[in-house]
């Protein structure tokens, strides 16, 4: 019993409690009634003998439990009681010790039976099963999975990494390039081939970028603000004019995701090669994982603020998508909203979803396979300890289900990505840090 020494102190006291409250025995009579049946619980509880507060029904009858025990008493020894008085005496809470045999009789006229009273050896079976149904109570809740503390920390880094990376007022977006959305006439000229870019993912803010990055310095990228407002205004949106906003808006969203990989636990313990490799193969999967944070089931639109700010397929369009990508992308943002994530489920799943071992050009598997198994484990057993039924049900294998659907997205995605940037006309509208991301894909 060393198992579980906090607990055997509340056995002891519960036993008596539970033995106390004796209902029908396994071999009582079937054709007994059951007195639960027509109680109303809302009903004050009122003892049937004294007309004191009743604690529930023993022995047949709703009594307190000064009656329950002077029926099992009396029964137990076979008593004979004499009223001293007519024999018809009333029983009440402060005069019921006075008249034994009135109280006995009332007790038996209300309904008490000694088939209900157990017998010695019945009182010992119970007492032997309570004690063993809360020692398996107590094995069970010590076996229930825990969040440690170690895990609980990682939780809180990440939920603090995702709020330093994530506007929820989109107030950036004003500094955009602004968004230039064509007429219908325009629209069914803008030859949605494969063209694409990566602005259905209505997340977290951005800049204009007109500063290239140093060579090998991805994961220093700042945000420039020597942004070229006229030469931008002055490119021809002639065709696909959103592009320009929309290549701003996942210039920032690759900083943002880069600035969140770099809190999860572990990553920095990476060499540098392997950080870029990582991002540069995850970066759009994250986009699209954070992009359902503003993502609407009503109208399916990314809605980012105000009106300006909401994007709907014929808007992400209009920057060089075609549907090949748009429905699967649609599809999978309302499978992922409909999963109802708690936050830290949301930002484990994109912790895991960067840390990746399988990404093209990484070196140190090993250690990036032990820190995505060590954050599997976190998401596993959150989900057992916080995330109640029936939303938990299978809930893990379906979130590592929709990291495969990312996967088939983000090959799609390349492809349309290649045959917008092959045009000089196009590729010039993105921005640097997406050119370098992006540019550098293995189909």
């Amino acid at each position: 019993m060393s198992q579980f020494p906090d607990s055997w102190g509340l056995f002891q006291q519960d036993i008596q409690h539970d033995l106390d409250i004796e209902m029908e025995p396994v071999a009582a009579c079937p054709s007994f009634p059951d007195p639960t049946s027509d109680f109303d619980r809302n009903v004050p509880r009122i003892c049937g003998v004294c007309g004191d507060k009743a604690t529930g029904f023993h022995f047949n009858a709703m009594t307190c439990e000064g009656c329950k025990g002077f029926f099992r008493r009396s029964m137990k020894r076979k008593a004979k009681f004499t009223c001293p008085f007519n024999g018809d005496c009333k029983i009440t809470k402060d005069n019921r010790r006075h008249c034994q045999a009135c109280r006995l009789k009332r007790c038996i006229n209300i309904g008490m039976m000694k088939e209900f009273i157990l017998t010695d050896e019945e009182v010992q079976r119970k007492r032997e099963m309570i004690m063993k149904r809360k020692e398996e109570e107590a094995l069970k809740e010590s076996l229930k999975p825990k969040l440690s503390e170690e895990q609980l920390r990682v939780i809180e880094i990440l939920l603090e990494a995702h709020r330093k990376t994530y506007d929820e007022t989109y107030s950036d977006f004003s500094q955009f390039r602004p968004p230039i959305r064509s007429d219908s006439s325009k629209r069914s000229m803008s030859r949605s081939s494969s063209f694409m870019t990566q602005g259905f993912s209505s997340d977290d803010s951005s800049d204009t970028f007109n500063s290239s990055p140093e060579p090998g310095m991805f994961l220093n990228l700042q945000l420039s603000d020597d942004s070229d407002d006229s030469a931008s205004m002055a490119m021809d949106f002639s065709h696909l004019s959103m592009l320009p906003h929309l290549a701003d808006l996942v210039s920032y969203s690759i900083q943002k995701v880069t600035g969140f990989a770099k809190m999860i636990p572990g990553f920095k313990d990476l060499t540098a090669e392997d950080q870029i490799a990582l991002l540069k193969s995850s970066a759009i999967e994250v986009i699209m994982l954070r992009s359902n944070q503003s993502f609407s089931l009503e109208d399916m639109s990314w809605t980012c603020g105000s009106n300006e700010f909401k994007y709907k397929v014929n808007d992400v369009t209009q920057a060089g998508h075609n549907m090949e990508l748009l429905e699967p992308l649609v599809k999978f943002q309302v499978g992922l909203k409909k999963l109802n994530l708690h936050e830290e489920e949301h930002v484990l799943l994109m912790a895991i979803c960067i840390l990746s071992p399988d990404r093209p050009f990484v070196q140190d598997t090993a250690l990036v396979e032990s820190i995505q198994d060590r954050l599997s484990e976190v998401l596993q057993t959150y989900i057992l300890c916080r995330h109640p039924p029936p939303g938990n049900r299978l809930l893990y294998a379906k979130m590592i289900q929709k990291l495969a659907d990312l996967r088939s997205l983000n090959e799609e995605h390349s492809k349309q990505y290649r045959c917008l940037s092959f045009l000089p006309e196009h590729s010039m509208q993105l921005t640097p840090l997406v050119l370098e991301v992006f540019g550098n894909e293995i189909s």
